[in-house]
């Protein structure tokens, strides 16, 4: 071959993007954020049902802290300061509310929107289990150091 002919390009590195094959782009289920995010949730999720022991899902106990630091809110805006759609938010609104938790009134600026504030009971049963919560979230990060816990924190924020 003279020096002057064309080379033929090298795919190799190429065949294995373009192979269905998950294994040979190097896929390992242990390494995606999806599943790691999903098993660290398992693992806080656990905890959380061997610790707060009132009957609450930890979406309801996030419902109910974010009441706490807010107040009275509409329906629509509660949903969205815990990253809730619109019907996971109703069905906690209303599994709260039929626990006498929460309680609800029209917002007199607007009659089309419903105000949620946490109950006399709510509050209550919140403000025993919160320190609970907090035993929950540092059970949770347990296996990290200060450092890492920190890191972690920052870094997941940074990712909403």
């Amino acid at each position: 071959m003279s020096d002057h002919a064309e080379k033929e390009p090298d795919t190799t590195a190429d065949d294995s993007r373009r192979t269905s094959d998950p294994r040979a782009r190097g896929y390992v289920l242990d390494e995606q954020i999806g599943y790691l995010l999903r098993k660290a949730y398992q693992r806080n999720a656990v905890l959380f049902a061997e610790k707060v022991q009132c009957g609450l899902t930890p979406t309801q106990f996030a419902v109910m802290a974010r009441l706490t630091e807010i107040g009275s809110v509409s329906q629509n805006q509660l949903g969205r300061t815990v990253g809730l759609d619109v019907a996971t938010t109703k069905g906690v609104v209303d599994r709260l509310h039929a626990r006498g938790l929460i309680e609800t009134a029209r917002d007199p600026k607007d009659r089309r929107r419903q105000m949620i504030s946490l109950s006399e009971e709510g509050r209550q049963l919140f403000a025993e289990n919160a320190e609970i919560g907090l035993d929950v979230s540092e059970e949770t990060l347990a296996p990290l150091t200060r450092t890492e816990q920190r890191s972690l924190l920052k870094i997941l924020k940074k990712l909403q």
